[in-house]
């Protein structure tokens, strides 16, 4: 795997790239092939934060994940943990599923009902508790956020009036907000 390390307000040391790239190689054994494309991995320190984000395109899912802490390796060390258990839950999922769809027809006609079929004895239930239904408005991004901000929600989806596709903005972490369009 090829590894693109960024510092921000930090030197990446010979030493602290030899870290990452220890610590980021661990996730390969989970896939059968190494990825063809490359980890990104920012390294950044803002008064006593040291964060670490890291993002890898793995074969058929891009895995992402960031941690701060006080210190450099300890963030590394948190940050590799976090996408380790990412990529088994989602290993995990695959697996039930392919499983699960084997044997999902002979349930189906054995109990007549696909509910049971699909709840796994390991797995809670999904359930959908509430839907809403509403008309979608045109509106420009600044009033879906100002709508969003009177609503107090993180999100908001709406029908852009410039586009006259569904878009939906979301509040970062950071404070600041950020705009999803469909492809």
């Amino acid at each position: 795997m090829n590894y693109v390390i960024r510092g921000n307000n930090i030197e990446v040391t010979e030493a602290l790239r030899g870290f990452v790239e220890k610590k980021i190689s661990r996730l390969e054994k989970y896939f059968d092939t190494p990825p063809s494309a490359a980890a990104h991995i920012t390294l950044s320190v803002t008064r006593d934060e040291h964060k670490v984000e890291v993002t890898i395109p793995f074969p058929g899912v891009l895995v992402r994940a960031e941690e701060k802490s006080t210190d450099m390796y300890a963030s590394i060390d948190l940050v590799v943990d976090k996408l380790e258990r990412q990529i088994r839950k989602y290993k995990t999922k695959i697996n039930r599923k392919l499983r699960r769809e084997g044997s999902l027809r002979s349930q189906i006609y054995k109990n007549g009902n696909t509910a049971d079929a699909l709840v796994d004895e390991e797995d809670e239930p999904i359930e959908v508790v509430r839907t809403k239904r509403f008309h979608l408005k045109p509106m420009d991004v600044e009033e879906a956020i100002m709508k969003m901000e009177m609503l107090g929600h993180n999100f908001f989806v709406f029908s852009n009036a410039e586009t006259d596709e569904v878009n939906v903005v979301y509040r970062r972490k950071d404070g600041r907000y950020g705009l999803i369009e469909l492809e």
